[in-house]
């Protein structure tokens, strides 16, 4: 099993060979994806070799549209392209929310052929949105190593406050020039590092769903991350640095998370309660009139969180469960239903349950989840022990000079605590967190974190 990863003469990323036998329909990615330095002045060559056509609009804010929208506006018009400029202005943050998205749907006239996103993940998201409503492809030109969702499928966006998932389509091509990266913050840099070290729980959760719920779970795109984490880990004074090698081999981590969605269709390799969390803090902060914290350095300070359930849960002995105990003291669908309207507020709790209708479970469901976890315990035990020492990654953090506790994410004690309890209920994705719950063990386990 496994599949080869390598650059061509004209620093096109590519991947064959493909070779894995867990039954998924692998798509291997059509998209062109180039990195390296000096990439800004052949972005309208690598258009024009796409065909995309030569009226576009360019989509940028106010921090991208001078570090790269400008350049890329001149190559395009040089070139003998139509653009149409479309730079979001905002007196702080740009959010990929209702307004940022009308301004961008306003700009695209009936010759529109193509969209050029000039940023990293808002831009990228509120511009892929875009196109996939009006049905045009698109093309990133990253400028920060802050995020997987270059290569995404799925946009997260703001519709009222409340933190949404929509489907888009993937760039048709995706630009990342070394240079303009390298001159990121170094809080971009931080965000990109936590949002790829997530990746070791998103496994171990997928590895999971596959143990109780019999998901399929793909070797090769596991492998195709684990690969990429295991680098980066190894080179985190580079990345720190910002030099040339550590910033190709973030964004290199960023967009292969990213091809594993192209490759099986979904994000289970790339995501799951560490985003969960991260998610709840974003959206509760931005409900509140408060400023949400950076999506990757909250993922990076989630997945601390999270590590040290897993660790215990390994030594847990799950033949002394109480099931008539568990069953006694289970939630009727009144009180899950208050309890998420509680946890994450009206509208967005509707929103949660109607998206999510699979985590009301029967109790018959739950005794086969907590059964089949009894039965198999080893094999999970065995997939916590994949997992790195809880050190490494906190080390590998501290290095990097980003956040490890919630605090400096602006996180309050009553907001964290929350987010621990309400992490398993964001989506029906199955979760180490959701098993500790059927288990009737969350009490135990996030006494640490009162309500």
């Amino acid at each position: 099993m496994g599949a080869t990863i390598r650059y061509d003469a004209d620093s096109r990323l590519t991947i064959s060979g493909i070779q894995c036998d867990c039954g998924l329909t692998h798509n291997l990615p059509t998209q062109d994806i180039y990195v390296g330095q000096g990439l800004l002045p052949r972005v309208p060559a690598y258009i024009r070799a796409r065909g995309l056509g030569t009226h576009c609009v360019l989509v940028a804010d106010q921090n991208t549209w001078p570090l790269a929208g400008e350049r890329v506006e001149k190559a395009l018009l040089d070139d003998g392209f139509t653009v149409v400029r479309c730079v979001i202005r905002r007196d702080g943050v740009m959010d990929p929310d209702e307004r940022a998205c009308g301004e961008v749907l306003l700009s695209i006239q009936p010759e529109t052929e193509f969209l050029v996103a000039v940023g990293s993940g808002s831009i990228t998201d509120t511009t892929r949105v875009n196109a996939t409503r009006c049905k045009l492809p698109f093309v990133s030109v990253g400028t920060a190593p802050s995020m997987d969702g270059y290569t995404s499928v799925v946009a997260p966006l703001l519709l009222r406050g409340v933190k949404i998932h929509r489907t888009g389509y993937c760039p048709e091509i995706i630009v990342c020039d070394t240079d303009i990266l390298s001159t990121a913050p170094l809080a971009m840099v931080q965000s990109g590092v936590g949002d790829v070290l997530g990746k070791y729980i998103a496994k171990a959760d997928w590895m999971l769903g596959s143990i109780i719920n019999g998901e399929v779970y793909c070797d090769v795109c596991g492998e195709i991350v684990t690969e990429a984490v295991q680098k980066l880990l190894a080179n985190i004074g580079e990345i720190r640095a910002r030099t040339e090698k550590g910033i190709r081999i973030l964004i290199e981590a960023l967009l292969l998370a990213g091809v594993t969605i192209m490759i099986v269709g979904h994000t289970r390799a790339v995501a799951s309660v560490e985003h969960n969390i991260a998610h709840y803090w974003e959206m509760m902060q931005l409900l509140h009139g408060r400023h949400a914290p950076a999506h990757g350095a909250s993922v990076g300070v989630a997945t601390l969180l999270c590590w040290p359930l897993f660790t215990r849960f390994a030594s847990e002995d799950l033949s002394r469960l109480d099931l008539d105990r568990i069953k006694a003291r289970r939630l009727t669908r009144a009180q899950r239903e208050a309890w998420m309207l509680t946890a994450f507020e009206d509208e967005a709790g509707h929103a949660i349950m109607r998206d999510n209708p699979g985590d009301f479970l029967t109790w018959e469901e739950q005794e086969r989840r907590i059964r089949t976890a009894q039965a198999r315990q080893e094999e999970i035990r065995r997939v916590i022990g994949m997992l790195p020492p809880y050190e490494t990654i906190l080390c590998a953090m501290r290095e990097l000079g980003a956040p490890t506790t919630a605090a400096e994410m602006g996180v309050d004690a009553g907001l964290l605590n929350l987010s621990m309890h309400c992490a398993k209920d964001y989506r029906t994705r199955y979760t180490l967190f959701k098993l500790i719950d059927e288990c009737g063990l969350e009490e135990a386990y996030l006494r640490a974190y009162p309500l």
